[in-house]
């Protein structure tokens, strides 16, 4: 949930009383920073003229062990700025390459970003502490460092509605506004997101070692992975291999839940694919509105490289540039490592067409035991129905529960094509689907394109209302509550074509 930033009383400010929250002891280890020098530039954060919290993840934080109420002090807001840093952190600049819509880019790295350091949360789990929007580093380009309350906002809500959804992502910790104006095409607010995520390691990152030529490098960072994301690989006969499949895997599956919930991502470079299998770097995403393979929402992907239905080819075809990259320490033999490389790419199709698979019929409540031919016949024919009537696809299968209870009429309502959908209906519900399943998959509330940028509008202006209403609804993906049925619905016709804009 957001929660706005507290401000002293009155009464307070007129005696001068002020409220003194201890400050806590914070640790933030130098993992990345000790193990891998040659890709991490100490750097610091610029200073933010006039920080003030915009939103606080406040279970997030718990389960990091920060005291929210430490966190919105002035000291705690420093910290989320990265004005105020730990003793022995070593705040860096990443450094990483990528391809960009397909063009290689040997030195990319973090340009307006920090790692601050790493720190365990709850359950043990090492968690990276990074900020997005803390100045200009080496690695810039050109840019200025800095974002936008706007972009920063976005990835706020878009980032805990997919954790909500059950969907692998990295998180939002705090939003906070530096007071700094940044010029876009106009001046707008200046803010920074604080982001937590089990790594910041990317395919990129692979890309970049490689480049250098340095194999020990390369293995090092391979050793770093391992242990961070996939240690059972470490025990496995070809560690390097099994990581390389443990990625694979991860991201069959992450691309399959995108799918499943219309997520569009939006730029997919690979600068921007996790090893660990989490969603990262929320720039141009939205959510699907009327169900079309062919959506682009991203203002700079003129081509649609990463239109919604591309999405899984484009995740192969960057897990082929982590293979490139891994070359050297799959076999000493350039074609032999080769072999092995593609055998193990060969299973990304496979893992997510079961996923997909599998996920689509829960969404439809089938029973177990279906046989698997009919399952996907039946799933095919109503995506052929779905973008022929440009039908609300999240309002659809949710409506679709109520008609497994025997009320057919909303989700029959979205069609013009009445008589098509009722014969798909009517096989449909004689397999017996389960219509309280559907309901638990199946979301009520996503962050609504039209609903994102009303509250991202009233935020750059100083309102938050249309934020905190809009994390409240997505908060509780699968739970109608009343009074929330404006979040439900689809974009009114007014709304028009949705574009969206990288921020940067």
């Amino acid at each position: 949930m957001g929660s706005r930033g507290r401000s002293e009383s009155p009464i307070a400010r007129i005696f001068g009383w002020v409220s003194v929250v201890p400050a806590p002891t914070v640790t933030l280890g130098n993992l990345f920073a000790r193990e891998l020098p040659e890709m991490a530039l100490p750097w610091q954060a610029e200073e933010a003229p006039e920080p003030r919290l915009l939103a606080l993840n406040e279970p997030l934080a718990g389960a990091l062990g920060f005291d929210p109420a430490w966190l919105r002090s002035a000291d705690g807001l420093r910290l989320l700025a990265g004005n105020r840093v730990p003793e022995g952190a070593t705040p860096v600049a990443q450094a990483y390459a990528g391809h960009q819509f397909g063009g290689y880019a040997p030195r990319l790295g973090d340009g307006r970003a920090l790692l601050l350091g790493e720190l365990p949360d709850a359950d043990g789990r090492l968690r990276d502490l990074h900020l997005k929007g803390s100045g200009r580093t080496p690695f810039a380009r050109g840019g200025d460092g800095l974002a936008a309350v706007g972009p920063m906002l976005r990835e706020y809500v878009v980032s805990e509605a997919m954790h909500a959804l059950g969907v692998p992502t990295t998180r939002s910790l705090a939003v906070v506004a530096t007071g700094r104006p940044v010029r876009r095409e106009t001046l707008l607010p200046g803010a920074l997101l604080a982001r937590v995520a089990s790594s910041h390691l990317r395919v990129g990152s692979f890309q970049y070692a490689r480049a250098t030529g340095d194999v020990e490098l390369l293995r090092r960072l391979a050793d770093h992975a391992i242990s961070r994301h996939h240690p059972g690989a470490a025990e496995a006969e070809h560690p390097y291999l099994a990581l390389f499949e443990a990625v694979v895997a991860a991201q069959a599956s992450l691309v399959a839940q995108w799918m499943l919930v219309g997520f569009v991502h939006g730029v997919m470079n690979t600068d921007n694919m996790t090893i660990s299998g989490e969603t990262i770097d929320y720039g141009p995403c939205a959510f699907l509105d009327a169900y079309d393979p062919a959506t682009v929402y991203s203002s700079i992907d003129s081509g649609g490289r990463y239109a919604y239905g591309n999405q899984p080819a484009a995740a192969e075809w960057n897990l082929a540039r982590l293979a490139e990259a891994l070359l050297p320490l799959l076999a000493d033999d350039q074609e032999q490592a080769v072999e092995i490389a593609v055998a193990a790419l060969g299973t990304f199709r496979p893992l997510y067409d079961a996923a997909w698979s599998a996920g689509m019929r829960d969404k439809l409540g089938l029973p177990a035991g279906l046989d698997e031919a009919v399952a996907a016949a039946l799933a095919d024919e109503l995506l052929t129905l779905l973008q022929r009537d440009h039908v609300d696809a999240t309002s659809f299968h949710r409506a679709l529960g109520t008609a497994a209870r025997g009320d057919v009429d909303p989700a029959r309502n979205l069609f013009l094509d009445l008589a098509g959908f009722d014969g798909w209906l009517e096989r449909w519900r004689a397999l017996g689907p389960d219509g309280d399943a559907m309901d638990r998959v199946n979301p009520v509330y996503i962050p609504r394109n039209h609903l994102v940028e009303e509250a991202l509008d009233a935020a750059t202006t100083g309102d938050l209302g249309p934020l905190d209403r809009l994390l409240e609804a997505v908060a509780q993906p699968y739970d109608e509550r009343p009074g929330l049925e404006r979040y439900a619905a689809p974009a009114p016709q007014e709304f028009g074509a949705y574009r969206t804009f990288c921020g940067t």
